[in-house]
């Protein structure tokens, strides 16, 4: 007859008494954002998140190794690299140069992604839905035209429109195509300033002064994470200053409609859970970001010398800061 210790008994109960959705193996994920900015981190947070509510909760049953590319586009073929290396389970890839990095270092490790612009036009996926890879995840592409028309509401007197961007970053110039339709769609002129790094960014703001009436930052990485160089410059010259992402609005822009980078990366973390629980990612479909909101800022619109009209925003803003700072409107 077999003998049973006490300690094999209770580890015994242990393991009947795990839920069969959540194993008990120390899933290890890799996961890695080109840059940090209030946005990118808020979709780190938003993935997190979601892990939780799953059951997959970081220091019990995952571990999750962080790595910021720092801004550097070579830097994310390293990262990709090393968790190739390390045997990760999963791949959370937070923009478009570090999804590119992580399909080409593997093809079999399941990748999400995350604040992805064109998945489809830039290789990461070969379409949008199910896949039929190893790879799904979110797009944030933005409204690009609905937003240019709505800043345009609250400078009607804007005719030049600037903005600042990393031609280098792929991510980038499908926002830009746009922006320049519906910019000249609308009679108006596009005036672009280029930057290859963070450093270049305020030299950049300043090219603009006297050239443009109003500036506006799309899904930049590069200028969002310099973007109090910008505010900086707006504040000094009276240049209305928009952004794309709402998270830039606390950091000194006028008005942002877009999505929420919280929400994005949940959804994301709920993509990973399915796959830890063994469901297919090619089956598992890539989708677009929703739930856009419209965030603006009395104090900064002042600080920048417009005059917003307030009625049309107190009723089109999703959530409104007055003219001293303080959230009078939305969450």
């Amino acid at each position: 007859m077999k003998t049973w210790t006490v300690g094999a008994l209770l580890a015994l109960v242990f393991c009947i008494g795990l839920s069969p959705a959540v194993s008990a193996k120390m899933i290890r994920i890799g996961e890695h954002q080109i840059v940090a900015h209030p946005a990118l981190d808020n979709d780190s947070k938003g993935f997190k998140a979601a892990l939780e509510e799953e059951g997959f909760i970081e220091g019990q049953n995952i571990t999750i190794d962080r790595q910021n590319a720092q801004g550097e586009q070579p830097n994310c073929f390293i990262i990709a690299q090393k968790f190739v290396d390390d045997r990760v389970d999963l791949v959370h890839a937070i923009s478009t140069p570090n999804a590119q990095a992580s399909v080409k270092a593997s093809k079999s490790i399941p990748i999400v992604f995350s604040s992805v612009t064109d998945p489809v036009s830039t290789g990461i996926i070969p379409l949008m839905g199910e896949t039929g890879t190893y790879v799904t995840g979110v797009s944030d592409r933005w409204p690009i035209t609905l937003q240019c028309r709505m800043y345009k509401n609250l400078v009607p007197g804007a005719t030049r429109w600037g903005t600042i961007y990393n031609p280098g970053d792929i991510n980038v110039t499908y926002h830009i195509k746009e922006m320049k339709e519906a910019v000249e769609a609308m009679g108006d002129k596009l005036v672009e300033a280029h930057v290859s790094t963070t450093a270049e960014v305020m030299q950049a703001a300043e090219s603009l002064v006297g050239r443009v009436d109003a500036i506006h930052i799309t899904s930049d990485n590069t200028c969002v994470s310099a973007f109090e160089s910008i505010v900086k410059i707006c504040n000094a010259n009276d240049i209305p200053l928009f952004a794309g992402d709402r998270d830039s609005v606390p950091r000194g822009a006028v008005a942002a409609y877009g999505p929420d980078y919280f929400l994005i990366g949940y959804t994301a973390g709920k993509q990973a859970a399915r796959i830890l629980r063994g469901e297919d990612p090619g089956k598992i479909p890539a989708g677009l970001a929703s739930d856009y909101s419209l965030w603006v800022s009395f104090k900064h619109a002042d600080a920048q010398g417009l005059a917003l009209p307030e009625t049309l925003v107190r009723k089109a803003a999703d959530k409104l800061w007055d003219k001293d700072g303080n959230v009078v409107k939305g969450k």
